[in-house]
């Protein structure tokens, strides 16, 4: 007993560090998203899971978490950094220049679903006005971890889409605070007449408060990295880190407010200093270890034994909380100029709970706002909501793609018309990069040229900037009697795909016998088989870079400029006369 009080709940810990030095490896290398994974562990191991069977199977004690006590433990540590996290996350400048999504689209969707979720309570499940407001406010909230990991993987975060859906999560992190702070009002008891006027005396205190902490924590704080921060001792400013973490949360506590707002406040006032990166890479070590200690203990706290009791029930919930958000959501992305398609995307990217809730309603548990039965249920449908985010996210990316392909495809579709008038042109058959870079030195000399590309996206961008790319398939002989390929000065093959650029070959070869034809290979063997198949000139890329390269080193050796490029050219030489030769006249090796 005396070794227990020395170092409280050291077995939990212990086992806590060995989960996550297994399992953060795995969940990277299987490029599967780190908050499910430890949601899934947490659900596993915890004191609802096999945690269960610790009674019956004694050494599943040693494995799993069977007590309340310690896991309590460890998620008040995970909750206090993951809102330091996220109030880092924010600051002034990033606000004002998202404002018009920011405090536009994020305020409408936060209040709009607060209330068709807060009516849908209120009306179907006969919850009082009290626990509907705050179940509702809760539950428009989504999953900043999850979703901006997601985006991250898809490389999302800087389209259109993603730095919308990015602003929205933005406001919801700030919408935080008047939320804790409406449910410290609501569990100082009172009718319901006075309701209202106790959570705006309780919102002035409040403001009053965190004004205070703001002002003056921020010059205390600030002088204080400022002064230490000379040393550049690592262990004394990440001793700063902590005591800044923990100082304004104890006395956010002290003025009557939670210790996980403080937290949040005390990574705004970092966030508005010139030590914000340093700090950012003082705790990005810990960051992944730090957010798996919260949603770990997410997951224990989910009872699995709830979904077995009322199954239909739950997917009714989970199925109508992410349909309202999802429509909500869908129709701000909308308004804000989405197409319906992305914007739909953005509606299932955000349509899951967050991980908030389980702060906000453990909060309104414990300030006896909400009844620990509902607590549990909803966070058990926030918990499975985040479970099925990244079906979710895929559906809703499956259906913006198809949906801008398929624009895109009318949109290309529409040009042709201007086709008619293509006569004496070079044309470009793919305009990847080869492709653009051909249309620049033509464009350049006034040569004019026609490109033709099979990615709907890319055709729509250049067509946008006035560049003369349609969407067809070059191979095609109607597409090229179009533009009279007979008449053309040359047709030129850049595409990547060598199965491509062959069946390409053959058929203008087939139609236009006597076109020029030069042709992009990918090296020397890709090379020749084009040429058998009747392109007119070929130029493996692979050739033209170690030339390029052998050049450059030459002259750096020393040599006269006209001599490397007369070996140069040399070389060229063989090479395309050995593209020349007939199959059968190559001399086989010694």
């Amino acid at each position: 007993m005396q070794e227990q009080h020395a170092f409280p709940f050291l077995r939990e810990i212990l086992l806590f560090l060995i989960l996550s030095g297994i399992l953060i490896p795995i969940l990277q290398r299987l490029r599967i998203n780190q908050v499910i994974g430890f949601l899934a562990v947490g659900t596993l191991v915890g004191p609802f899971g096999l945690g269960l069977l610790a009674g019956e199977v004694p050494w599943l004690a040693f494995l799993t978490f069977p007590r309340d006590q310690g896991i309590a433990a460890l998620a008040e540590i995970g909750v206090l950094f993951l809102m330091f996290m996220i109030g880092l996350e924010l600051s002034a400048a990033r606000l004002w220049a998202m404002r018009r999504w920011v405090f536009g689209a994020g305020t409408a969707q936060v209040l709009a679903s607060a209330a068709l979720v807060g009516a849908v309570l209120l009306l179907a499940y006969g919850l009082d006005s009290q626990a509907a407001l705050v179940v509702g406010l809760v539950l428009s909230l989504s999953s900043t971890a999850v979703v901006m990991q997601l985006m991250a993987q898809q490389g999302a975060t800087g389209s259109p889409l993603g730095q919308a859906a990015f602003a929205i999560l933005m406001l919801q992190d700030l919408a935080v605070v008047p939320i804790l702070l409406l449910i410290g009002a609501l569990g100082g008891g009172g009718g319901s007449d006075s309701v209202a006027l106790l959570a705006l005396t309780t919102l002035l205190k409040a403001g009053i408060a965190i004004a205070l902490i703001y002002l003056v924590g921020g010059r205390v704080v600030h002088k204080l990295f400022r002064a230490f921060a000379e040393h550049r001792q690592p262990d004394v400013f990440m001793a700063l880190i902590l005591l800044s973490t923990f100082g304004i949360a104890g006395l956010s506590a002290a003025a009557g407010l939670s210790m996980a707002l403080g937290a949040m406040l005390a990574g705004l006032l970092l966030a508005e200093t010139e030590f914000k990166h340093e700090v950012e890479l003082m705790i990005e070590p810990f960051k992944g270890l730090l957010m798996g200690l919260f949603f770990m203990t997410v997951g224990m706290s989910i009872d699995t034994r709830q979904i077995l009791a009322a199954p239909l029930l739950l997917a009714a919930s989970l199925a109508g909380l992410v349909l309202l958000k999802a429509l909500v959501t869908a129709s701000l992305l909308r308004i804000g100029g989405q197409p319906w398609s992305r914007a739909l995307e953005g509606g299932l990217l955000l349509g899951q709970g967050g991980e908030f809730a389980f702060v906000a309603i453990g909060y309104a548990m414990s300030a006896r706002v909400l009844d620990p039965a509902l607590g549990g249920q909803v966070m058990l449908v926030v918990g499975l909501s985040l479970f099925i985010t990244p079906l979710l996210v895929r559906l809703g990316r499956a259906i913006g793609e198809r949906g801008e392909h398929a624009r895109d495809e009318h949109a290309a579709a529409s040009d042709n018309g201007a086709l008619g008038s293509a006569r004496g042109r070079v044309i470009i058959a793919g305009f990847g990069r080869v492709g653009q870079q051909l249309g620049k030195l033509l464009g350049e000399q006034n040569i004019p040229f026609v490109a033709f590309e099979c990615n709907a996206k890319l055709v729509s961008k250049l067509h946008a900037e006035g560049q003369p790319v349609y969407f067809g398939d070059a191979s095609r002989p109607e597409l090229l009697r179009r533009v009279h390929a007979d008449e053309a000065p040359a047709i030129v093959l850049t595409m990547d795909h060598a199965a491509s650029s062959m069946h390409a070959v053959r058929g203008i070869r087939r139609e236009f016998p006597h076109a020029q034809l030069f042709v992009r290979s990918r090296d020397e063997k890709h090379a020749r088989a084009l040429r058998l198949a009747g392109a007119s000139v070929v130029v493996p890329e692979t050739l033209e870079a170690s030339l390029q390269l052998s050049a450059f080193v030459l002259e750096a050796m020393g040599l006269d400029g006209r001599l490397v490029a007369g070996i140069v050219d040399h070389e060229r030489d063989l090479v395309t006369a050995k593209l020349l030769e007939p199959e059968g006249t190559r001399a086989s090796p010694a």
